[in-house]
């Protein structure tokens, strides 16, 4: 198996880690609210940390001509912002806390949930893939790592909301598993046009970079932040910042 095939398992197993969340719904229905803020808090310190550590500081490193390499860097960032902005404002979804997104549909509540969440799924996968898709299997592996260790939580607070919503158990956890299943698109994707035009590696690593930053601002801190429970979801931002640096490091 090439470095190309080695990404896209990477992007499938750091996306189906959303199943190993789930399956506390077969256990339960509530859960305090204090602590899935603290995990989802967690879960975006994780990709914080694997933004800067796996993808933007190795994106740096690549250039000879540091001025340059900054400004293909900082557009990178940019157009991955943007292209994740461009997709929640034209794709009908919908947030638990935020509601409504993108344009008008006659979609059920159910489905505009799932698709938010396989919005917010795609670019870790495209992460995943572009990291390997460089040839760097240190950098792939560390960011695989970091995305499945926050889909976990994450995969909790998917699960939860479906089973609020009516859905049974079974159908909570199977949906919380397909949703990671378009993580290996993004991976194989983020890996396919690497390995064609590996000079454009590091716009690319910025460009996944950017689009994970806007889903951590636009939706994961926004979420948790939105009760009486922030500082909670403040010391889990930190607490998965640190466990995924101490990762990079070991990995490194």
């Amino acid at each position: 198996m090439g470095i190309f095939g080695i990404g896209a398992l990477a992007s499938l197993l750091a996306g189906l880690s959303t199943s190993l969340g789930a399956i506390p719904v077969f256990f339960t229905k509530k859960v305090d609210e204090k602590f899935l803020d603290s995990i989802l808090g967690f879960a975006a310190g994780v990709m914080l940390a694997a933004t800067s550590f796996s993808l933007i500081l190795p994106a740096i490193e690549m250039g000879e001509n540091k001025l340059f390499t900054v400004i293909i860097v900082s557009l990178g960032i940019i157009i991955g912002g943007v292209f994740i902005d461009l997709i929640d404002k034209n794709i009908p979804h919908f947030h638990t806390i935020g509601g409504y997104e993108g344009r008008n549909s006659r979609l059920s509540k159910l489905m505009l949930f799932i698709i938010a969440i396989t919005i917010h799924n795609f670019p870790e996968g495209l992460a995943v893939g572009v990291s390997f898709g460089g040839g760097s299997v240190k950098d792939g592996i560390a960011i695989a790592v970091g995305i499945g260790l926050q889909n976990i939580p994450e995969g909790f607070a998917v699960a939860l909301p479906l089973l609020g919503g009516g859905a049974s158990k079974k159908k909570a956890f199977l949906i919380t598993l397909l949703t990671g299943i378009v993580e290996p698109v993004g991976g194989i994707i983020g890996a396919g046009i690497v390995r064609i035009a590996r000079p454009v590696l590091p716009f690319a690593l910025a460009f996944a970079a950017g689009a994970m930053l806007f889903v951590i601002s636009d939706e994961i801190i926004p979420e948790t932040h939105s009760k009486a429970t922030a500082r909670s979801a403040t010391f889990g931002v930190l607490i998965g910042f640190v466990v995924m640096m101490i990762f990079d490091v070991m990995l490194g």
